[in-house]
């Protein structure tokens, strides 16, 4: 007995084919990707560069400013003309 009818049958199958059309292109694709790279020669490795002394670390730090008065003057008096 058939669960889907002949038309969902034939969208199972659609998708399906699609599917691996999809799959059957992409590799296609990667295997010429990896023909052109297989003429080339990697560079060679540079040499190992020699362990450096770690330069002296300098903190800069800021000088201490003069605290603000807690003492206030009597305010002044302005006189407009």
């Amino acid at each position: 007995m058939n669960l889907l009818s002949v038309q969902g049958q034939g969208a199972l199958y659609a998708a399906a084919l699609f599917l691996v059309c999809i799959v059957i292109v992409h590799a296609i694709k990667l295997a010429r990707v990896g023909w052109r790279t297989l003429g080339k020669k990697l560079p060679p490795n540079p040499p190992p560069k020699e362990k450096e002394e770690a330069e002296p670390v300098y903190f800069l730090v800021e000088r201490k400013k003069k605290r603000p008065k807690t003492e206030y003057s009597e305010p002044k008096r302005i006189k407009f003309k």
